[in-house]
């Protein structure tokens, strides 16, 4: 029975500044060093083990795979980076800090902008040093696949075909998987193995360095999920 483990990175320099981030590549903060190094601590600690994991192309979810790996002494197996298991793209608000934002825009704005399902936040323009078109991490893409900004739909549509293509594969294969990612792709990826509504998505938060284990039939269907905290195993 192969079971799946999806972990968002811990705590960013920006989490901690309170800024919005997206494709913005900072690094974890000492407490995100921490975070993830628990993390790992506590997959060992429940017997749980890896073939293969899927990362993001972004710092602070690949650096939470290393200390995960490193702590479950798992740093051999395949590490797969998939630039659509990057964080949603927060557009022209990346770098912003959230607190400054909603004083200039409003409290329900700056909510429609982080947790509605379809609003995207104001474009990143073109010739915007922040865009991503300018990093070498993405020079294999068509510009058109870069997005300037997305709502939390896009990123569900850009992150299902990894899922399809790569990740789901070799979980049918048998193969146990761990994706380190980010909160929303990882939102994304939740909403689509539970059935959740367009309606209740925006109350989903995925905490921190938080293991959330499934536990797979061969057929792909979930017989137990849950989120491996420190305290021990807590089903929802």
């Amino acid at each position: 029975m192969p079971y799946l483990a999806l972990i968002r990175h811990g705590e960013s320099q920006w989490n901690l500044e309170n800024r919005f981030t997206g494709w913005t590549d900072v690094d974890l903060s000492e407490k995100g060093v921490q975070q993830s190094r628990e993390a790992g601590r506590r997959l060992h600690g429940g017997g749980y083990t890896f073939d293969l994991a899927f990362t993001s192309y972004l710092r602070r979810a690949i650096r939470t795979l290393w200390l995960v790996q490193d702590h479950m002494d798992r740093m051999w197996i395949p590490d797969l980076k998939d630039w659509r298991l990057n964080e949603r793209h927060y557009g022209a608000l990346q770098g912003e800090n959230k607190a400054a934002f909603e004083q200039l825009y409003g409290a329900e704005q700056l909510h429609q902008w982080r947790r509605s399902y379809a609003v995207r936040p104001p474009l990143l323009e073109p010739d915007d040093p922040r865009h991503a078109r300018f990093e070498a991490k993405y020079a294999h893409l068509d510009v058109g696949q870069i997005p300037a900004s997305e709502s939390l739909a896009d990123t569900v549509h850009r992150v299902l075909p990894c899922w399809r293509e790569r990740i789901r594969p070799r979980l049918l294969a048998g193969d146990d998987v761990l994706v380190a990612a980010h909160g929303n792709s990882l939102r994304g990826l939740v909403k689509y193995l539970e059935g959740i509504s367009d309606e209740d998505i925006p109350h989903l938060n995925i905490p921190l360095a938080v293991p959330r284990v499934y536990e797979l039939a061969e057929d792909g269907a979930i017989r137990r999920r849950f989120y491996l905290r420190p305290e021990g195993e807590e089903a929802v």
